[in-house]
């Protein structure tokens, strides 16, 4: 009679541990869904803009650049490309899922159910992930099938990989809980996370750079991806790949455990 009733939280801790793996599970599938289910525009769409932005600096600066980092220039710029893509793509997955809630007036159906701050994060990186791994598996098969690029160091790609669509991921997690509309993302997009990709090294070796703007591309995670991806695959970089592991691992815990308190506190989701 006097015997409190127990929350589906609770039930799930005692029966599952501090985790509700079920919970979990349960988004993280949502979100992986979410953009398998229009492959041709959030996997097949990135592979043909890789290939342009390949196509038309190979043509435009390939014939004229020499060797860069001790290999041809295209070589140089595959992994650049790829790795520009794949956080690209992280970022969209999770900042767009939000917003679209939020524009539809659904988001309490991902807050109602019994699900910690750190499920929900957990559940909306995996989305992100798995499309940023997709994507890079999709582009670096089509770079080893139609250039021959192999990978010198497969599981430093893999870890760097993994990381940047992580930590943009995260990003897109904070853009998401920020933007009430689609016009905010965009901004976000156009005027962060686009610029932090180009002015990262995608295009050139930050070693030509004037000691100012080398020092400034030193302080921007993002050219620690794409310097880690370029060691993967071509086994060759500006930075040492250790100390590109440590910075973009700190920016991901750091900019992780912010959406996690804002998810902790319901900030600008909760009406």
């Amino acid at each position: 009679m006097g015997q409190k009733v127990k929350t589906g939280y609770q039930m799930g801790m005692r029966r599952f541990g501090r985790v509700n793996w079920l919970g979990l599970a349960a988004l993280a599938d949502r979100e992986i869904k979410r953009f398998l289910v229009v492959w041709t525009q959030t996997l097949a769409a990135p592979l043909v803009t890789a290939g342009l932005f390949l196509a038309v600096f190979t043509l435009a600066i390939g014939p004229q650049r020499g060797e860069v980092l001790g290999v041809p220039f295209t070589a140089f710029l595959a992994p650049g490309i790829l790795m520009m893509t794949v956080i690209q793509n992280s970022f969209a997955n999770t900042s767009s899922s939000i917003v679209i809630s939020k524009v539809q007036g659904n988001i309490v159906d991902t807050l109602m159910p019994p699900l910690s701050a750190m499920e929900l994060l957990l559940g909306y990186l995996a989305g992100g992930i798995v499309r940023g791994l997709m994507v890079g598996a999709v582009i670096a098969a089509a770079l080893w099938a139609l250039l021959g690029q192999g990978v010198a160091h497969p599981l430093w790609l893999f870890l760097f990989l993994t990381l940047g669509a992580a930590f943009l991921g995260a990003l897109g997690v904070a853009a998401g809980i920020l933007s009430n509309k689609f016009d905010q993302i965009a901004a976000i997009t156009n005027f962060i996370v686009v610029p932090l990709s180009f002015l990262s090294g995608t295009f050139y070796s930050i070693a030509t750079l004037p000691p100012a703007l080398e020092t400034a591309s030193r302080l921007n995670p993002v050219f620690y991806l794409i310097d880690g991806a370029r060691f993967g695959m071509i086994g060759a970089s500006d930075a040492s790949p250790w100390l590109g592991l440590a910075v973009v691992f700190g920016a991901t815990a750091a900019i992780s455990a912010l959406c996690w308190r804002w998810l902790q506190t319901g900030y600008r989701l909760k009406p």
